[in-house]
């Protein structure tokens, strides 16, 4: 008998019909002999509708109200599910993220989770129950109910089949697997049978849109095999696992995040220790800094043009406004109209020529490159955002083909 936990997410829960096909899927795995704790996300648009519903209210409303009210979306759905597997006949139970043991941060909106304290899912399992948990939140010192952040019920059912060192955790979503690029906007994406953690956090960071990256870290430092994989079909998914067990692949796939900025500081004094002054005042305020680049001095002055998070963006600009002055920079300046496409692959460590390929496939469409990052298995690019898509599309043909 095995432990299997098994998440789904909105889109595969977003009405009553979904719902009891989620829940035909989940009594299967059940019919099979083994044990079952599904982690459930909010129906739908419902965490969206909460969120307009307390801009109504008070749009500046306290975290801590706001997670109050986010929680319920996952209540609602897991309760469903828990009434859906009841009508088929199963044993079943649902609880909130509390009485599965969640503890958490006091960071209400982006709680981290501390610990899981599993006793009260392991005694329903041993009562031969389904368990359905609500995921994307916890409790944090004070009693308070926390949400985990975007892409937090990935993270919390990494976190049970970690804690209970479960079989296998599988990652229900609205598509097929992962896919060398994003099957919605090319349409020769190919889907992998398997990909490495390494791989799949560098896609999940670079924004592939299949797995949180937390999930994936999470499952990598406990070792936990991952399946993602489409409630829509009954096809097998791809495997996230360790990568001496990965087919081998010149790289894995394309990604594009437009939730970039960059942001450039001009004229900074050419000093030392200045750089370290800026981005220490930056991580000071948890603002993540993506590519860097640094102009060679010239006048005794050389710019510094960076990467953030459009959510971070205003927060940044207001942190350098006034400290551009005081370190003597001319001015800090934002473009907010850019985009990131990368490349990733383990592949490309030990096989050269990969970085010009991909500029080559951009200097064939026309597509200028503002910035540049790599590492060992990713390659990033930082372009104007309407050549996005375009870019993702040209990069992919060049090393997959049109088939």
């Amino acid at each position: 008998m095995s432990l299997i936990v098994q998440k789904f997410g909105g889109s595969s829960v977003a009405n009553a019909e979904r719902v009891f096909h989620v829940a035909e899927i989940v009594t299967n795995t059940y019919k099979q002999g083994n044990d079952v704790v599904v982690v459930v996300s909010a129906q739908g648009d419902t965490t969206d509708d909460l969120i307009a519903k307390a801009n109504e209210i008070n749009p500046h409303a306290s975290k801590r109200e706001m997670d109050m009210l986010l929680t319920a979306g996952e209540q609602m759905s897991a309760s469903l599910m828990a009434m859906a597997i009841e009508k088929l006949g199963f044993p079943v139970v649902s609880l909130l993220g509390w009485q599965a043991g969640f503890v958490t941060s006091t960071a209400y909106g982006s709680a981290r989770i501390h610990r899981v304290e599993p006793d009260r899912i392991r005694k329903e399992l041993d009562k031969k129950n389904i368990v359905v948990v609500t995921g994307f939140q916890g409790v944090n010192r004070y009693d308070d109910m926390t949400t985990l952040g975007r892409g937090g019920s990935d993270t919390s059912a990494v976190a049970i089949a970690a804690t209970m060192h479960a079989d296998l955790c599988q990652i229900f979503t609205d598509v097929e697997g992962v896919f060398t690029a994003d099957p919605r906007k090319v349409k020769n994406a190919k889907k992998l049978s398997c990909i490495s953690y390494d791989e799949m956090l560098e896609l999940a960071t670079l924004g592939a849109q299949v797995l949180n990256n937390r999930s994936v870290e999470m499952a990598k430092k406990y070792g936990i095999e991952l399946e993602v994989l489409s409630s829509m079909t009954n096809k097998p998914g791809t495997i996230v696992r360790e990568a001496n067990k990965v087919e081998e692949m010149l790289i894995s796939g394309v990604a594009k995040d437009n939730d970039v900025a960059r942001i450039s500081i001009i004229g900074v004094p050419d000093r030392p220790g200045l750089a370290f002054k800026i981005f220490t005042k930056l991580a000071a305020k948890n603002v993540n800094v993506d590519i860097i680049l640094q102009s060679v001095g010239r006048n005794g002055t050389k710019d510094i043009s960076f990467t953030v998070g459009r959510d971070n963006l205003q927060d940044t600009m207001d942190l350098l406004g006034p400290y551009v002055e005081m370190i003597g920079a001319t001015s800090v300046v934002y473009d907010d109209h850019v985009a990131k496409v990368s490349i990733v692959g383990a592949g490309m460590e030990s096989h050269p020529g990969v970085a010009s390929t991909m500029f080559e496939s951009l200097f064939d469409a026309n597509i200028n490159i503002q910035m540049i990052s790599t590492s060992e298995i990713k390659i990033s690019v930082l372009i104007d955002q309407d050549d996005a898509d375009k870019a993702v599309s040209v990069i992919h043909r060049k090393f997959y083909g049109d088939k």
